[in-house]
């Protein structure tokens, strides 16, 4: 299947003035990531030369960590790469193929949508002799570099530390819950992660970790015809019986443990146009923005295929826990996905019979399939976008068994700033559950439908560069209310938020309970003033509907560089904020406003930083300490560099060069900041979904960006 990478309504990249050369950038951000004989052939160059080349700017090379990058961190290469080097280039690095490539820009996590569906155009950089001037502009980067890797600690623990050092810390099982408990791996790879054994999403030291913390299930993403071949043997299907026996093993390690592993599926999967030469007859509607067409589900062939492939996927996998889907979203999975009772579906079969009657179709076919080969297989409808009216009608067609999971924040009222707004999703700062959930979860109750109720509780798009955010007393308030509504059963994060502990322990005990236990009869009064501060700043979150949480800074926070002329491009979907601060503010909230809040936010949690230092003198477990410290401080570090961000972009805007000096040096002084922390603690800047947002060196070229900055000003 040989395939042309796609460009879009491609543009000029975004330059990178703060390097002599832009294969010098290319050296700087992959340096010790990919090994340098490919970064030699991508340069056109020599081993010997960007090793010279490296030496000139500071870097002595160790590629022991190279392995790791290109397994569980290709995507920080792709992204921090994607504006400086051809798809050719990037390939070249990678090792890969185009169809590889393909796969993962689009199956990863919607990475495509990330990377703002499009590839910049690049004047392919190549290496070249540099000039005297280019010289003289190498050594004052080196002697930057020099200057601040002087003043760092000399401990460091290494990317992807935390999957040998994450541990139990000494603690017992937190409860012994019958009802869901359910995360997802912080230490999984979104894509294809099964092709691989060595990949293992679920480490034994993690999935002994998560049993301490009393999480009983474990989810994955997987695609149905990955695994099995349910509709006949395809290439689509290359390398299932890998992966097929990798879940296999997978599933049986975590049932010793006590914890099921749970398949999140969207099908069945949209496919491209030659695939329908084999099956007219299946083809549904086209996709709006690829050439895919659904497996019309009200062909009784097509259904009846669904349910062979989830019940051979399950006796397979005999211990497998069981599946959620999400049936009206995400992938283009029926007729009606996507589409709405105003603006019906093309598929003359789909459209008079109405959302909720395909989507119960299949719903049962999961349902049956799933019970055929084990009877108590855990079944999951999500009712991520489905739609009044008919949202209530479609409870009551579940089959007997089936659980409802509503999103806990939908339409919970927001008021940052005196502007009331909305959360749709992803919220700690507000906690739920809001009016959606509430009612479908009433209905159910009525119709006999036990339910789930989908929240974060260690961190969310509001800042998910930390394992957890420390703000137990907000996540406690959540708790409270949904027990309050008879919810038993949780799923406590989307891809994001799995830390095995932070905020997860709340589940069990209260914060006093823990504050004492992790730091002692002395400290534990400070840490709870701490907290009280953290709780009361991250309530200033300006959160209106999903803009300010998928494109502003906060994920990025002092890695995002700084533009002292617009840049043009639109900022993506947690992926590059770039100085869209339209986007950011969702063309909502006034620039004074949204500005003001984070400062608000970000003075506040200063303060609770100093409670929290003032305790670590006092605290008992060092350890501890340390890692709630660690959190903190790169939580202040993100929140303050947004609203430095936010505050450069208008006072460029405006022409103030003299403000604009005050913010960049702030800003520098926060990415040597956060550089110390990251280097002491590998968890900071990473998501599984996003593998790390930045690294030591991209946190060094923040700085290299602001020390140019200061000088054109």
């Amino acid at each position: 299947m040989a395939v042309t990478l796609e460009m879009g309504a491609t543009k000029p990249a975004v330059e990178c003035r703060h390097f002599p050369t832009t294969w010098q950038a290319v050296l700087w951000r992959n340096w010790g990531m990919v090994p340098l004989e490919r970064l030699a052939k991508a340069l056109r160059t020599t081993r010997d030369n960007l090793l010279q080349a490296g030496a000139m700017m500071g870097l002595s090379l160790d590629e022991s960590q190279c392995d790791k990058w290109l397994t569980r961190g290709y995507l920080t290469i792709i992204r921090q790469n994607w504006h400086l080097l051809s798809y050719d280039q990037i390939l070249t690095i990678l090792d890969w193929t185009a169809e590889k490539l393909d796969f993962i820009l689009r199956e990863d996590d919607f990475f495509w949508i990330k990377l703002g569906c499009l590839k910049p155009t690049v004047e392919e950089p190549f290496y070249k002799e540099l000039t005297t001037e280019q010289i003289q502009a190498t050594e004052e980067l080196r002697c930057i570099r020099d200057e601040v890797w002087a003043k760092q600690p000399s401990a460091e623990e290494p990317p992807f530390g935390f999957l040998e050092s994450i541990s139990a810390h000494g603690r017992k099982p937190a409860n012994d819950a019958k009802e869901l408990r359910m995360l997802y791996s912080y230490s999984a790879l979104y894509g294809d992660p099964l092709i691989n054994a060595k990949l293992d999403p679920f480490p034994d030291n993690m999935l002994d970790v998560y049993a301490a913390n009393g999480v009983n299930a474990l989810w994955m993403q997987a695609v149905l015809y990955s695994l099995v071949p349910w509709f006949g043997e395809t290439p689509y299907s290359d390398g299932w019986q890998i992966r097929l026996e990798n879940l296999r093993n997978l599933s049986k390690r975590m049932a010793v443990r006590g914890i099921k592993l749970m398949l999140y599926l969207n099908e069945p999967r949209a496919m491209p146009t030659a695939f329908f030469e084999k099956h007219p007859e299946w083809k549904g509607v086209h996709a709006s923005f690829a050439d895919l067409y659904t497996l019309c589900t009200s062909n009784p062939e097509v259904l009846k295929m669904l349910e062979y492939g989830v019940k051979r996927l399950f006796t397979e996998v005999p211990d497998l826990g069981g599946l959620f889907c999400i049936t009206m979203s995400e992938n283009l999975t029926n007729c009606w996905a996507k589409s709405s009772i105003a603006h019906p579906p093309a598929c003359p079969r789909c459209a008079p019979r109405g959302p909720a009657a395909v989507i119960a179709d299949v719903i049962g076919a999961f349902s049956r399939g799933a019970w055929a080969a084990k009877p108590d297989a855990e079944i999951i409808a999500w009712s991520w976008a489905w739609a009044s009216p008919w949202n209530k009608d479609l409870i009551g067609m579940l089959p007997k068994g089936v659980k409802l999971q509503c999103v806990s924040e939908t339409l919970t009222p927001t008021n940052v700033g005196g502007y009331a707004g909305v959360v749709q999703d992803y919220s700690i700062s507000k906690p739920g559950p809001g009016p959606v959930a509430k009612e479908l979860w009433k209905t159910a109750r009525e119709a006999g439908v036990e339910t789930v109720a989908k929240v974060q509780l260690n961190c969310t798009w509001e800042l998910s560069a930390v394992p957890y955010i420390p703000v137990p007393g907000l996540v406690e308030e959540h708790l409270a209310n949904l027990r309050k509504e008879g919810v038993k059963n949780f799923m406590l994060s989307w891809t994001l938020g799995g830390y095995p502990g932070g905020n997860i322990h709340l589940l069990s005990k209260s914060k006093e309970e823990l504050a004492k236990e992790d730091f002692g009869e002395a400290a534990a009064p400070l840490v709870l003033k701490a907290y009280s501060k953290f709780d009361d700043s991250f309530r200033h979150f300006p959160f209106n509907s999903t803009a300010t949480i998928y494109t502003a800074p906060q994920n990025y926070g002092p890695h995002a560089l700084l533009y002292d002329k617009p840049t043009g491009y639109h900022a993506t979907m947690i992926g590059y904020p770039y100085d869209d601060l339209t986007s950011w503010r969702g063309n909502f909230y006034p620039e004074d406003v949204f500005e003001n809040e984070f400062r608000i936010l970000s003075e506040g949690w200063k303060e609770g930083l100093q409670y929290l230092e003032a305790a670590a003198a006092k605290a008992v477990d060092k350890e501890k300490m340390d890692d709630l410290l660690n959190v903190a401080k790169a939580s202040y570090c993100h929140f303050r560099s947004t609203y430095l961000q936010i505050c450069f972009v208008r006072r460029r805007n405006a022409g103030d060069k003299a403000a604009m000096k005050a913010i960049v040096t702030e800003e520098m002084a926060l990415a040597e900041e956060l550089l110390s922390v990251m280097r002491a603690d590998s968890r900071i800047g990473f998501e599984a979904s996003n593998h790390y947002y930045y690294t030591r060196n991209s946190l060094m070229e923040k700085i290299f960006n602001c020390r140019r900055l200061l000088k054109d000003l």
